[in-house]
């Protein structure tokens, strides 16, 4: 099996994961689409070498076998910053990290809150639409990006969050942002060239919405 039919078996372990999260309010939209789902989970492991994907499916796998969903327990874990009360009700069902994956999610959040920072200053048309960076920036109706990464990291394994934390540090070796890699093969799935090229279109959408509301009004 090569690599890039590993990252598409893992997807498909994850969708099925996805589509199984229980909602309060009812099943979401995103539930019932796979397309979108599949395009930025593809774009999400773009940089993941193969001993990563192995860990994180395998990781998938065994928490399905003995009962467990990690995309339910992702959820679950950012709502101690989104609904801290709702989440003392449920943490008794989470396993809860050990110390050295506490430092090493700490030490990815900071890289990958200080690249999306990066990415907001050269990209703002794209990332206009983009969740708020930070967790200070959470609300019940608004999930951070910074919550959202720590959330999927609340569920690797140790194991897993070693290799994830060796790719961040080598891509800061190269000087490399892992935002802008995410984004680029986002973009490149829905038809752009290039980021340069989504933010490019992205102005020009934006310039003429302003001209039609002035217009308008």
């Amino acid at each position: 099996m090569t690599l890039e039919e590993k990252k598409e078996r893992l997807i498909r372990e994850e969708w099925t994961n996805f589509t199984a999260v229980h909602n309060e309010d009812g099943r979401a939209e995103c539930q019932d689409d796979p397309q979108t789902f599949f395009i930025m989970r593809r774009s999400q492991f773009t940089c993941w070498g193969e001993e990563l994907v192995d860990s994180w499916y395998a990781d998938l796998v065994n928490a399905r076998e003995r009962g467990r969903n990690l995309l339910s327990e992702k959820y679950a874990w950012m709502m101690q910053s989104t609904a801290p009360q709702e989440f003392c009700r449920i943490r008794q069902y989470l396993t809860f990290p050990t110390a050295l994956s506490e430092s090493m999610m700490d030490e990815i959040a900071k890289a990958e809150v200080e690249w999306m920072e990066k990415y907001e200053r050269e990209y703002p048309y794209m990332a206009g639409g983009n969740r708020p960076v930070h967790s200070s920036q959470d609300s019940e109706y608004a999930t951070s990006f910074e919550t959202y990464l720590r959330g999927e990291l609340h569920t690797y394994s140790e194991k897993t969050l070693k290799l994830y934390l060796d790719m961040i540090k080598e891509l800061q070796k190269e000087g490399l942002s892992l935002a802008e890699i995410v984004m680029n093969a986002m973009v490149k799935q829905y038809g752009y060239r290039d980021l340069a090229d989504a933010e490019r279109q992205q102005k020009i959408r934006s310039s003429l919405k302003l001209e039609t509301i002035r217009v308008v009004g």
